[in-house]
């Protein structure tokens, strides 16, 4: 065989295996490229949108959380106020128990008083009467000299 006519029929061969193979073989290789292409932006797409979506998630829970630190300070100040006013009137209260126990142990005390001076004006009335029987020699009737046993209570 010549040699012309080989790589006549080797570049003929080479010619249909180049024309076979971008029929029939190059474009199921361009798509499956251009698909993985496709996925891969895809994919960098989603990551761009979730990093975006973190970022303003995270800002949200920022927003939250500050939101969450005013109304736990505010709900402390409350509680803090509510405490101080539970104990003023508690104060009060006790300030206005305590008036009435020294109000009635007054009472009491000048009734104890009057009492006191009254059993001491009977115990007096009684001396008094028994130094007029010693002074007088004989006995005095209490019924008959009441109005000036009375008398003499009122004036001691």
């Amino acid at each position: 065989m010549n040699i012309n006519a080989s790589l006549f029929l080797q570049a003929v061969v080479f010619a249909i295996l180049v024309w076979f193979t971008m029929k029939y073989v190059w474009p199921p290789i361009a798509k499956a490229l251009d698909e993985r292409v496709q996925k891969i932006a895809d994919g960098l797409a989603a990551a761009d949108k979730a990093r975006s979506e973190l970022s303003s998630a995270n800002r949200r829970v920022e927003t939250e959380l500050a939101a969450s630190r005013n109304e736990t300070a505010a709900r402390l100040a409350d509680a803090e106020r509510r405490a101080t006013l539970i104990i003023e009137e508690a104060k009060a209260k006790a300030v206005d128990e305590g008036n009435k126990i020294v109000a009635n142990a007054k009472v009491e005390a000048q009734q104890q008083a009057t009492k006191a001076r009254e059993a001491l004006r009977e115990q007096v009335a009684a001396l008094a009467v028994k130094g007029a029987e010693q002074i007088l020699r004989k006995e005095v009737n209490a019924g008959v000299h009441a109005d000036l046993l009375s008398r003499l209570k009122t004036e001691l």
